[in-house]
């Protein structure tokens, strides 16, 4: 199953727009501030159908849930596509939250349970590190023929046509999944069973104090992280502009060469420290004391990057993006697992799309106020625009640095996790 799973990661990151998205709305004649506002708009989406969604997953099927996500995605997709206009990029966020919300923990926990039918949950940090860095190694190459098609047509709306290709490959695949993987849905859930499920869910996140403190770093880290990592287009075209003799290439070719070869090395760099997380939590002591030392690493990445952005230095501010890259890459893995240590069987899915909610919440917020800062720079100084960036992400970084997590005892564990049953 490994080998599938890590198909399933290869095919999802055939997001031929990924490295053009922000571009894409600025073709479109969009202001940072309105850029926030549509990233903010998708994750508050997430955030309404993100918990209900794992609770669907663990009660009805979580195969299923994956396959009506990719099937959102495929829409939006065709919508970003064939959009003219602002509200309509609204609409194909909306399903693109939905891809989103149906998708994230659901199949982690599918991973998770497979790896305990296999009597094999101690090697969950190294089989999740090494599936995720075939997405990784699937950005890598799906970078490649986004530079293609982009250089072909010089139209950024046909990388959202062609991803659409390797999602129907994506749904092929699921349906090579075996039933075990499912969870344990019941036969006969009404809608009292689901809110049950989601309020015994809920309760643990917000009761457990080491949970809590997850759902936190979560919002911190990745919160964040996810609204920052929006701007690396943006400063790799402004070096774009800034490189002596490539000027008969074009401003859209330029951009698209430049962003082609730092997404390949930040994709590949990225998987390397996947496939790797479980060998730094090992040497720094365990998961704990190694999210420690990321959390050090990525408050440093972001404190040299402020008076990088502020004077413009480009081409060293590209580097400590891909520097951050690599280190959420180490910490994602090893964040899933500290999370799993407080889900059961059945509420798997439903655990970690409450990391995936708590860590929407911080990036719905982050996005819009992040373009607004950057818009006032760019119009009133002082220095080059996206200086706060890289300040607000250093500041909150610091503050988790300055806020180390009590240890909790036994009873840090939450009851779902203990009596490992499903729905009462």
């Amino acid at each position: 199953m490994i080998w599938r799973f890590s198909l399933y990661g290869f095919l999802k990151n055939q997001r031929y727009f990924e490295p053009f998205m922000i571009l894409f709305f600025l073709q479109r004649g969009l202001s940072f501030t309105q850029i926030g506002l549509l990233i903010g708009f998708r994750e508050l989406f997430i955030n309404l159908t993100e918990i209900p969604s794992g609770a669907v997953a663990d009660l009805f099927g979580r195969r299923r849930c994956m396959m009506l996500s990719f099937m959102a995605y495929i829409a939006s997709f065709a919508l970003f596509g064939l959009s003219r206009d602002y509200p309509q990029l609204f609409v194909a966020m909306f399903f693109f939250a939905v891809g989103e919300s149906f998708r994230t923990g659901t199949h982690k926990a599918m991973i998770f349970t497979w790896l305990r039918l296999g009597g094999r949950l101690d090697e969950k940090t190294r089989v999740y590190g090494y599936t995720r860095s075939w997405s990784k190694i699937g950005s890598a190459v799906s970078t490649v023929v986004a530079v293609a098609i982009v250089w072909y047509t010089q139209n950024h709306a046909w990388v959202f046509f062609l991803a659409i290709v390797p999602y129907v490959a994506g749904l092929v695949n699921f349906m090579g999944y075996p039933k075990e993987l499912e969870g344990r849905p019941g036969t006969h859930v009404s809608m009292r069973d689901l809110m049950l499920h989601l309020q015994r869910c809920i309760l643990d996140a917000l009761k457990v104090r080491g949970l809590r403190r997850l759902m936190v770093e979560s919002m911190s880290f990745e919160g964040v992280y996810k609204a920052v990592e929006n701007y690396l287009q943006p400063v790799v075209r402004n070096m774009a502009f800034l490189v002596v003799g490539w000027a008969w290439l074009g401003e859209t070719r330029r951009s698209a060469l430049l962003i082609g070869l730092v997404y390949v090395v930040l994709y590949l760099g990225s998987a390397y420290a996947s496939r790797n997380a479980h060998r730094v939590a090992s040497r720094a002591g365990g998961e704990e004391m190694g999210s420690r030392l990321l959390w050090k690493v990525v408050f440093a990445t972001y404190a040299i990057l402020v008076p990088l952005l502020y004077f413009g230095l480009y081409q060293a501010a590209v580097v400590a993006f891909v520097l951050l890259s690599m280190t959420q890459n180490l910490w994602q893995p090893v964040l899933v697992s500290r999370f799993d240590a407080y889900a059961s069987e059945t509420e798997g899915a439903t655990v970690l799309s409450i990391e995936s909610q708590a860590r929407a919440v911080s990036t719905m917020v982050a996005a819009p106020l992040l373009g607004v800062a950057v818009d006032f720079v760019r119009a009133n100084g002082p220095g080059a625009e996206f200086w706060p960036v890289a300040l607000i992400a250093a500041a909150i970084a610091a503050l988790m640095l300055l806020t180390p997590p009590k240890r909790d005892g036994r009873n840090g564990r939450p009851a779902c996790a203990v009596d490992g049953r499903g729905i009462g």
